[in-house]
C-alpha cells in the first residue's frame, strides 16, 4: 500500500515562501489526481489545491495566483510551492490522491508570522 509523507513545511515570514514535498512509498499513479489539504488549528481541514490526471490543476479561491501544485511521477512526488504567504495560511499540510483521499499521513506545519 502507498504511504505518503510530507515534508517542507516551517516557520516563514508573512511575503515570503516555502515549497512542500509529498513524498511517496509507492508509485504514485498517473491515471490518480493528487491534492494537497491543509487544516488549521481549531478549523476544519480544506481543501487547497489538486492536480488531476489530465494535467489540469485547480485552488480554493484563497490561494489562487500564490500557490502552485505540481508531480513529478518519476520520482514519486508532488509539490506546492506557496508564494507571498499570509497568516490566514498557517496550517498543517497533508497531501493525498483524488479520488477519493483515502492516504491520509502526518502533514505538515506550516506557520506564517504576520
Amino acid at each position: 500500500q502507498v504511504q505518503l509523507v510530507e515534508s517542507g513545511g516551517g516557520l516563514v515570514q508573512a511575503g515570503g515562501s516555502l515549497r512542500l514535498s509529498c513524498t511517496a512509498s509507492g508509485k504514485i499513479y498517473s491515471m490518480y489526481g493528487m491534492g494537497w489539504f491543509r487544516q488549521a488549528p481549531g478549523k476544519e481541514r480544506e481543501w487547497v489545491a489538486a492536480v488531476l490526471a489530465d494535467g489540469r490543476t485547480n485552488y480554493t479561491d484563497s490561494v489562487k495566483g500564490r500557490f502552485t501544485i505540481s508531480r513529478d511521477n518519476n520520482r514519486n512526488t508532488m509539490y506546492l510551492q506557496m508564494n507571498s504567504l499570509k497568516a490566514d495560511d498557517t496550517a498543517v499540510y497533508y497531501c493525498n490522491k483524488l479520488p477519493p483521499p483515502t492516504l491520509w499521513g502526518q502533514g505538515t506545519q506550516v506557520t506564517v508570522s504576520s
